[in-house]
């Protein structure tokens, strides 16, 4: 994260006086996001196949990819085809729509796609405009189920059922639209969702999602320790992080036990070898998202620790159920 992206965030989370000439620009931003938001309940289409929308009304992580994959997983042990569709962002592919694949270049293709597909086996086709995705999706997969990761706000697309997922440490900040606040859209549009999850900390009327630490795995022969040995073996850690919210991810670090240099990166940073070149010769701990782009050049020393994301028992089902139309669509 960048010193200019920091500091904007430490005003948007805990306050600072000079946001507030922006207040006019947040005004505007929260009166177009509420017209198109009453333009599109006006007609609400109706999506060719079932869609679930996973979004969130700040910008930076909040710990949607967890809850997408969960989701496609628990589809898929209901015998369900699904397929994914995504923005894509931090790659550089030249042309749209791309099919990505657990092969795919994380760097061509942006690296929390290449996870999910990773993770779940299922397509994850990337496209800016996600009605083209969704159409794409449809012709070459034939999916019963298609899982939006982000796109909320992506009013083209037509969904099913939405799930927004709340920073319960952070919050919405200031409650305030960009730029005065962290907020894409007014606060209000929480009601109007069908589930709303919160990581990392309580959240009035939300679903807590804890992230459940896995076996942790090293990039280059793909040996793994479950925690309490990698603890054993290895108390002191360089801990990298190019996440939206890396602090959720040191935090967990530390719970843990370990012992961490913290290094944050971007969100979706490019990495090279030369950023992860410590000369003390320390272990390197990432997290997973970062290790889809570090594997090629992995060194011996290198591990990331891939999350699960934990929901209240039945939760995932409702939410499947809500976007299939099995469950009466009553309010969650």
């Amino acid at each position: 994260m960048s010193k200019v992206s920091d500091w904007i965030q430490r005003g948007w989370y805990k306050g600072s006086p000079w946001l507030l000439p922006l207040r006019p620009l947040s005004m505007l931003v929260s009166l177009e996001a509420s017209r198109r938001l009453n333009h599109f309940n006006r007609s609400r289409p109706k999506p060719p196949v079932p869609v679930l929308v996973v979004g969130n009304i700040t910008v930076g992580g909040t710990g949607k990819t967890p809850l997408v994959i969960a989701l496609v997983q628990a589809a898929q042990k209901r015998g369900l085809k699904v397929a994914v569709v995504s923005r894509g962002y931090g790659g550089k592919a030249g042309q749209y729509p791309v099919t990505v694949t657990a092969e795919s270049a994380a760097l061509e293709v942006g690296d929390e796609p290449v996870l999910i597909a990773r993770r779940t086996g299922a397509p994850v086709i990337l496209d800016p405009d996600r009605r083209n995705a969704l159409d794409v999706a449809i012709n070459t997969c034939n999916p019963d189920l298609v899982i939006s990761d982000d796109g909320l706000q992506h009013y083209a697309l037509p969904r099913s059922a939405e799930v927004v997922v709340v920073d319960g440490q952070r919050g919405l900040g200031n409650g305030r639209c960009l730029p005065e606040g962290p907020l894409r859209e007014p606060a209000s549009r929480l009601k109007e969702v069908d589930f709303v999850v919160s990581t990392g900390g309580g959240w009035s009327g939300a679903h807590p999602m804890v992230m459940r630490p896995g076996a942790i795995e090293n990039l280059a022969d793909g040996r793994t320790l479950d925690v309490h040995a990698f603890l054993r073996e290895y108390p002191d850690v360089h801990a990298v992080a190019g996440i939206g919210n890396p602090r959720r991810y040191f935090n967990l670090l530390s719970i843990i036990g370990l012992n961490t240099q913290p290094h944050v990166f971007p969100d979706h940073h490019a990495y090279q070898p030369a950023d992860l070149a410590f000369s003390d010769g320390l272990p390197v701990l990432m997290t997973e998202k970062d290790a889809v782009k570090c594997a090629a050049f992995a060194e011996p020393n290198w591990w990331y620790l891939p999350v699960t994301a934990d929901l209240p028992e039945g939760l995932l089902d409702r939410m499947l159920d809500r976007a299939l139309g099995a469950d009466g669509n009553e309010s969650s």
